[in-house]
């Protein structure tokens, strides 16, 4: 399993861990400067306290300087467990009084300083030197230069260093354990929810309680039950569905065996051909639901507006009311096209759009008078607007939201219709972002008015 598939393992590995190196690694940078410093401070303190106790030697007598010092201080001075100390006392002019240093350059007079500090090399060996000029009183100057090697320095700094450090890092540890166990504290919550969902029945679609968790965490646990609801209410959509569309095959598929078991007892074809009408009656009504249906499942399944295509809608109107005026001419109904319009241009699904269209003229004719008209036009108004009007009963304030309602028919009314036609108007019109209006009509019939968007093509 991949270490950072995790919250806690993100955490951890990509926060706290880096921000803890980088603590040390400032922990340590601090420290070994700081205790660096010190050492030098206090070991060249050390350098010039012996130069100076070297001061107090130089003499001067009949006009010469000289340097009295005895074999046992000498020894006390050269003393060192752990390391080696040098020195000399030499005059400006070059000569060596003591000591076992090799002349050196004069620096303290090269840089106009009573002591200077520096690094040299004897033998192959660093040392830690400081030269101390001393000119009062005496005929010349003299330079007394002390130098001892690095050993002392380096056991004493590596010792105050780890000395610094180890309380630090100590410390920056314990910190980041408690940083590590408060992770889990924090997330308790997140997989108390977790385990809370885990647990749930798969049919179970109620709202997740979102009491205990953090601010951060309830948009996810919103987001989670805006999804619930939405699949709520479309699981329960579809049992409606599947119910009614049951309830509305029965009819007809009782209605095809009643007949047919009629058929089945007449001897000849005359008295049989009734009850074949009728069977087939009952088919071309089975059909019908059954494309009806088919239509919704395609609009149910169709998510976004993926397959919308540019579409020319005078030209698509234009070739449906052709198609349909056979139609309209059985029962002696005009049907009309009119548009001032040139290119209207809309987003849509051809074969939803058409759908669309073909139900609106399918109600108009069923449900129109005989001899009767049906106007269809396209307008910009500024956008594209498509208005389909009838001289029929039309449809009275109460019911015009109810028409769009799945397999629902106004009471009283006849025809062969399901109640899908003006259902399936409605879910395409949705889909597409249209804005469907339905009113009266100045013909004295209904008026369907579809606004369509606004698309810029350019």
């Amino acid at each position: 399993m991949n270490n950072f598939s995790s919250l806690k393992s993100t955490i951890v590995f990509r926060m706290i861990i880096p921000i803890m190196v980088f603590i040390i690694l400032i922990e340590c940078a601090f420290s070994y400067l700081v205790t660096l410093h010190n050492v030098n401070e206090t070991y060249d303190r050390w350098l010039l306290n012996s130069a100076r106790s070297l001061e107090q030697e130089v003499n001067v007598i009949d006009q010469k300087i000289s340097v009295k010092l005895s074999g046992s201080a000498l020894k006390i001075f050269k003393w060192d467990d752990v390391g080696s100390t040098y020195f000399n006392i030499q005059t400006e002019s070059g000569n060596i009084l003591v000591g076992d240093l090799p002349l050196m350059d004069k620096p303290g007079q090269a840089n106009g300083q009573a002591r200077l500090f520096s690094n040299i090399l004897l033998n192959g060996e660093k040392l830690r030197m400081v030269s101390l000029n001393v000119s009062a009183g005496l005929p010349e100057a003299v330079f007394i230069n002390v130098a001892e090697t690095l050993d002392r320095r380096s056991e004493r700094f590596i010792e105050m260093l780890i000395t610094d450090l180890a309380p630090q890092l100590f410390l920056t540890l314990i910190i980041g354990a408690l940083l590590y166990k408060g992770v889990d504290r924090v997330l308790k919550p997140l997989h108390k929810l977790t385990d809370y969902i885990a647990q749930r029945s798969p049919s179970d679609l109620s709202p997740i309680p979102d009491d205990d968790v953090f601010d951060e965490v309830v948009a996810l646990t919103d987001t989670i039950n805006y999804l619930f609801e939405k699949l709520s209410n479309s699981i329960a959509s579809q049992q409606r569905f599947i119910s009614n569309a049951a309830h509305q095959l029965r009819t007809p598929l009782a209605g095809l065996k009643l007949q047919a078991e009629r058929a089945q007892r007449e001897q000849n074809i005359e008295t049989m051909r009734p009850a074949l009408k009728q069977i087939q009656n009952s088919a071309d009504n089975v059909s019908h639901l059954i494309s009806q249906l088919l239509v919704l499942a395609r609009s149910d399944q169709i998510e976004g507006r993926h397959s919308f295509h540019r579409l020319d809608l005078l030209d698509l109107t234009k070739n449906i009311c052709m198609e349909w005026v056979p139609k309209a001419l059985e029962k002696e109904i005009s049907l009309s096209f009119e548009s001032l319009e040139k290119d209207v241009f809309v987003q849509a699904d051809p074969i939803l759009l058409t759908e669309l269209l073909a139900n609106l003229l399918d109600n108009g004719i069923s449900y129109g008078h005989q001899q009767g008209n049906i106007l269809v036009k396209i307008v910009k108004q500024p956008t594209p607007c498509l208005i389909l009007e009838d001289d029929g009963p039309g449809i009275n304030e109460s019911e015009c939201q109810k028409v769009f309602e799945r397999f629902y028919r106004i009471p009283g009314t006849s025809g062969k219709g399901c109640g899908l036609g003006l259902a399936i108007v409605k879910e395409i019109a949705d889909l597409h972002l249209i804005d469907l209006k339905i009113g009266k009509s100045d013909m004295g019939g209904v008026q369907f008015a579809l606004n369509f968007r606004q698309i810029n093509f350019d």
